[in-house]
């Protein structure tokens, strides 16, 4: 019993040090079900056209100080000439951060279109599909952009407790065509009861081992 308390205690205070010491990365889906009112896509004559889709994956260093992203999205026309119609075209793309529920948060970084907020050091880099319609964006949201409101730091606690999203705009959907909203991070309580879970599963399923009838 007490090297089983001893592991409990040490797996909470292994999840008390985890978020504070660690960089933390999410992976998160890009689609148009994470946008309010997106529906039927169109071109501008009206005809349907390919869902449009992607994944991005975001890295808090463990300072906390700045974050980078890397977005991959299908089916946005992000030079204005993969596709011959307008609907798909890119205008803009955003990190939005609230600091209550809400289905649509304020701009707060800007990295494509306006606002733009990436610039101090500008690292956006866009890489269309060679052949296709989409392509890749990767920057980094460093401590010395924005200003009262939009800084990394004024927002990591609304990044933190799930209420950030990233979106892109085109031109049938100005309000945002797909979006992927960044889950919360647990407390350190939140880690520390996480891992006593795991542990706790773990040690029910030795005890099982034990009592099952063994094999003649």
């Amino acid at each position: 019993m007490k090297a089983v308390v001893r592991s409990l205690a040490a797996a909470a205070l292994l999840g008390l040090s985890v978020p504070a010491h660690a960089a933390l990365t999410f992976v998160v889906p890009l689609t148009n079900g994470q946008e309010p009112g997106v529906l039927n896509l169109t071109t501008s004559t009206g005809d349907p056209r390919p869902t449009s889709f992607g994944t991005a994956t975001f890295v808090i260093n463990d300072a906390m100080t700045a974050m980078s992203f890397t977005a991959t999205i299908f089916n946005i026309d992000i030079t204005g000439t993969q596709t011959a119609d307008t609907n798909d075209n890119l205008v803009a793309a955003h990190i939005h951060v609230g600091t209550a529920p809400a289905a649509t948060q304020p701009v707060r970084w800007g990295f494509f279109g306006t606002p733009d907020n990436d610039n101090n050091p500008d690292q956006l880099v866009v890489t269309p599909f060679a052949s296709g319609v989409g392509g890749t964006f990767s920057s980094t949201w460093d401590a010395p952009e924005g200003n009262a409101g939009t800084t990394f730091a004024t927002n990591l606690p609304g990044i933190l407790a799930g209420l950030a999203y990233i979106n892109f705009h085109t031109v049938q959907f100005g309000g945002g065509e797909i979006r992927g909203n960044i889950p919360p991070v647990p407390e350190p309580a939140g880690w520390a009861m996480m891992l006593i879970g795991f542990a706790a599963i773990g040690l029910s399923v030795r005890a099982r081992r034990r009592t099952s009838p063994q094999p003649a």
